[in-house]
């Protein structure tokens, strides 16, 4: 099958939003699928505002519309809500074309973390764009619950996975394992919609690792000198750094899924976090814990089994995920049915 995935995020990139569309396009190729990707590098871009990480594409209708009609795409869906997404919702409405979309990131709540708009004005732009599609892909139940509450009811269920060819059996970095214990870990973007200061402000003994990068990197190395900042880190070498830490603690409260999370507990490693959306719908009482107090769910974490996370982190699989998405779509020809 013939299906084009159209995104403003893409490598180079770093986040869940980026791993995850690779992840399953590479499953979906594995599984004999021609899969087109549509993305901000093969347009003129310029850095997204406050966070240059990001590049904002300057995609026509009309390119992207050729892309997609050179490609003759028998199934669409438009990944983010940006504008390379915007100028393929234009050109599918225009052709009366049903496509899927995807609700990956809380994208009301950052943008009022980052400059205090009231995130139902946000809001609104999410109805407007993702009202039309035939399907809303959304990672778990409470995500699901969100958008139901806020008008948008066509959801499909799509989960996440973990590349156990990395993750499935690392070796511990003996770097990180020779710090002070108990080790406590973070991974991903360190920005301030991942309230990352929460985690360094945390009064359980022991050594704070960070592993990324992000906008907020060089103001929180000045201000907490005694936490290790590692930079970001890749297949082998992050798997490492999750097997090596005695707890990851994951302290945001924006995120719709949190992949790091099931990463870490595929190497065995517990998880400590807040009881918001993401963690209340992925952990379960023997794999993480979960409190208002962060230093009471690190406390917790520390005393659970790492064979029991090890084996429930490693029953998310791309396979699953790729799967799930297959059956979420919609066929462009209206009767052909898009998977066995």
């Amino acid at each position: 099958m013939r299906i084009a995935v159209v995104t403003d995020a893409w490598s180079p990139q770093v986040n869940g939003v980026v791993r995850t569309l690779q992840s399953v396009r590479d499953e979906l190729m594995r599984q004999g699928h021609d899969v087109l990707i549509v993305s901000p590098d093969l347009f003129y871009s310029m850095p997204c505002p406050t966070y240059p990480e990001i590049r904002l594409a300057f995609a026509s209708t009309g390119s992207v519309g050729r892309m997609l009609e050179e490609f003759s795409p028998q199934a669409i869906h438009l990944a983010t809500e940006g504008p390379v997404c915007l100028a393929a919702r234009r050109w599918c409405l225009a052709r009366d074309f049903p496509f899927t979309t995807a609700y990956h990131t809380q994208f009301p709540d950052y943008v009022a973390a980052r400059t205090g708009v009231n995130p139902e004005w946000v809001w609104r732009y999410i109805r407007w764009f993702h009202s039309p599609a035939q399907s809303i892909l959304a990672s778990t139940a409470s995500i699901a619950e969100t958008l139901k509450a806020h008008g948008l009811t066509q959801i499909r269920h799509w989960g996440r996975g973990v590349d156990l060819s990395t993750f499935g059996d690392p070796t511990p970095d003996p770097a990180i394992r020779a710090l002070p214990g108990p080790i406590q870990l973070y991974v991903g973007r360190v920005a301030i919609e991942k309230n990352i200061e929460a985690f360094l402000t945390a009064k359980h003994p022991g050594s704070k690792v960070i592993v990324g990068d992000g906008p907020a990197l060089a103001s929180l190395k000045a201000k907490y000198p005694d936490a290790h900042f590692l930079g970001p880190k890749f297949g082998a070498d992050l798997a490492a750094a999750y097997a090596a830490a005695d707890v990851f603690v994951f302290p945001s409260k924006t995120d719709t899924f949190g992949l790091v999370m099931i990463e870490a507990l595929a190497c065995g490693t517990p998880v400590a976090a807040y009881p918001v959306t993401g963690p209340i719908d992925v952990l379960t009482p023997e794999t993480g814990a979960m409190h208002d107090d962060l230093d009471q769910a690190i406390a917790a974490a520390l005393t659970l089994d790492r064979a029991a996370c090890r084996a429930y982190g490693q029953s998310f699989t791309w396979a699953k995920s790729a799967h799930q998405f297959l059956h979420a779509l919609v066929p462009v020809g209206g009767d052909e049915a898009l998977a066995a």
